[in-house]
């Protein structure tokens, strides 16, 4: 696994927006905050454009990533915000200069293309919280950008949550890969199609439906990406829906039930996704996962 170089004061992040649209409101009081800790900010050349719901047409958006990726000072890109609109530009975009000179690619949800994408490539990358996210009601660092901050700085990092009722206990040290169901389940057959084998999976989503859900479950199943798993944590699934027919089961009972033949360990309620926490993970690096009933350790070697 290539892992990029940890932040120094005076290295250069860029913000892109390969996605959706977002409004200055949101980026400029990130950039800004990061200038204060030290770091050179730059942002995209379109990174507030607008085309309908996405940030920019898919040609702006390409060539703002593409300058990002072929960045030989850049140490980080931080993407704006998740939405929809990756999958419209990943296949044009060029990582040859990417692998040559690595960065952080931080960001979640529609982001997660990007890290299958790089996972193939062996290249580390972080699955964390975008600038709208950075700080509480108070304006003040939240949890998330702390922990953001303390992978991209090379801090050890270790979470302790509470256990479920639904958790497998176990424990495996192993690469954690992942990211949003949705678009892991989207991306099979595709370049960007992820490898499980031997790996920790973490999952998370956002306004489904259960059965949505359930049937991108049993796709994983049925496609083997459930039985190589060394272990699988499951992070936030936010603002579920049911259909005037109640599907008849709650999401942790859906994964539940899809994993429930594996005896690897299995943590529920890791708080990491759509929700107001959405701690920092480095996926392509080692992990330890310690599932118990009583509590969950996650920690990065």
């Amino acid at each position: 696994m290539n892992t990029p170089s940890y932040l120094q004061p005076g290295d250069k992040i860029i913000i892109v927006s390969p996605a959706g649209r977002v409004s200055e409101k949101y980026v400029l009081p990130a950039a800004e905050w990061l200038e204060n800790q030290g770091y050179r900010v730059e942002l995209g050349k379109n990174v507030f454009a607008t085309h309908f719901q996405f940030a920019g047409t898919d040609l702006q958006r390409y060539k703002d990533m593409q300058r990002a990726i072929d960045d030989k000072e850049a140490k980080a890109i931080l993407c704006s915000r998740g939405g929809y609109g990756t999958v419209r530009i990943i296949n044009k975009l060029d990582f040859s200069l990417f692998s040559e000179y690595p960065k952080w690619l931080i960001g979640f949800s529609d982001i997660t293309i990007f890290h299958s994408c790089l996972n193939n490539k062996r290249i580390a990358t972080i699955h964390g919280v975008m600038p709208k996210y950075f700080f509480d009601k108070k304006g003040a660092p939240n949890e998330n950008l702390i922990t953001l901050m303390n992978l991209l700085t090379g801090k050890k990092v270790s979470y302790t949550i509470p256990g479920s009722e639904y958790n497998q206990p176990g424990k495996v040290t192993a690469e954690l890969i992942g990211g949003n169901l949705s678009i892991i389940s989207s991306m099979y057959g595709t370049c960007c199609e992820l490898n499980t084998k031997k790996k920790i999976l973490f999952l998370e989503d956002i306004d489904e439906f259960l059965y949505h859900a359930d049937r991108m479950m049993h796709q994983l199943n049925m496609s083997g990406k459930l039985s190589k798993l060394a272990g699988l944590v499951i992070g936030n699934f936010t603002d579920m829906k049911d259909n005037e027919s109640p599907f008849g089961k709650s999401i942790h009972e859906i994964i539940s039930e899809a994993v429930s033949i594996y005896n690897y360990p299995v943590c529920f309620g890791f708080p990491g996704g759509h929700d107001e926490k959405n701690l920092a993970l480095a996926f392509g690096k080692t992990w330890e996962l310690d599932v118990s009933k009583i509590k969950t350790t996650l920690t990065l070697i």
